[in-house]
């Protein structure tokens, strides 16, 4: 197999040659690698992988994986590998409802205190679940209550419709496109997107300043929650990376994809290397340059 993170290089190169009169901008952003792109191995091999490929840091998507769940231990992984973990994933996962606690709130306050402790400077959070009545009436102003207790920041993550068939049920409350509530930041996750069927670009734009995370993934529009590779779907993604290298994006581009039908570790992780180059390929802008 080629060296994805080789072939990501040479298409930079023949990229650059081609924009002759013209310089390359990079933004602050970092790009992190999900512990969830991994599964089913265990968040120690996120780290291990993250290191070795050359990622900026990771995102613990907080789940089964007791690890996952454990502070001190994901600060040890952090210390060992040298990978900064920028960002906690909160426990809103119908998988994870009785991770840390069954209380919502409880679940968000945890959140906050990992991320604060191991030096995040994210929490992400799904909207709630329409059967959670009491968590979602009073979500988005919990949300902007407990955001104005920390310099974390909450980043409330867009969602989509559930469909069997040609059913379709509405999941989330107050709705699963957050741009229609007032939060203060808000996660771009374009596998979602892709799943809602819904304009990606124009939705970033609706997010605007506030748009402070992304969860890179690709889709291609079906029933189902993809999180392919980016590339390997119909979705914007290198365009979206590349407007928000325009506007000089501070916050994270973290690759999240399932791996789960790799049929090896090194097939997993040149899938992860192949996300990498493809994110530091377009997370980039034209420049001027002085003559």
């Amino acid at each position: 197999m080629a060296d994805p993170v080789n072939r990501g290089a040479r298409d930079l190169q023949g990229e650059s040659a081609g924009r002759r009169g013209r310089a390359v901008r990079v933004p602050e952003a970092k790009v992190a690698l999900s512990t969830a792109s991994v599964y089913p191995e265990s968040t120690a091999t996120a780290f291990e992988i993250a290191a070795r490929l050359g990622y900026d840091g990771v995102e613990v998507m907080v789940w089964t994986d007791p690890v996952s769940q454990d502070v001190d231990a994901l600060r040890r992984l952090s210390d060992y590998h040298g990978i900064p973990i920028l960002a906690v994933h909160a426990p809103c996962l119908l998988i994870t409802q009785r991770v840390w606690s069954t209380d919502p709130w409880v679940k968000l306050t945890r959140a906050k205190a990992a991320a604060e402790r191991l030096g995040a400077s994210t929490v992400v959070v799904h909207p709630p679940f329409r059967w959670q009545r009491g968590y979602a009436r009073d979500f988005v102003r919990g949300v902007w209550r407990m955001a104005n207790e920390t310099d974390v920041r909450f980043a409330v993550e867009n969602m989509y419709p559930w469909r069997y068939r040609d059913r379709e049920m509405l999941a989330y409350a107050p709705d699963w496109d957050v741009t229609k509530d007032d939060y203060r930041h808000f996660t771009m996750d374009l596998s979602h997107a892709a799943t809602s069927r819904t304009a990606t670009l124009q939705m970033a734009d609706r997010m605007g300043e506030r748009l402070a995370h992304v969860h890179l993934g690709d889709g291609t529009g079906s029933g189902k929650d993809e999180h392919l590779v980016p590339g390997r779907g119909n979705q914007p993604c290198g365009d979206l990376l590349e407007s928000l290298a325009a506007r000089g994006f501070d916050g994270h581009v973290v690759v999240e994809v399932n791996t789960r039908r790799a049929m090896s570790a090194a097939e997993r992780e040149g899938d992860l290397a192949e996300a990498l180059a493809f994110t530091r390929l377009h997370l980039a802008a034209a420049a001027s340059v002085g003559r």
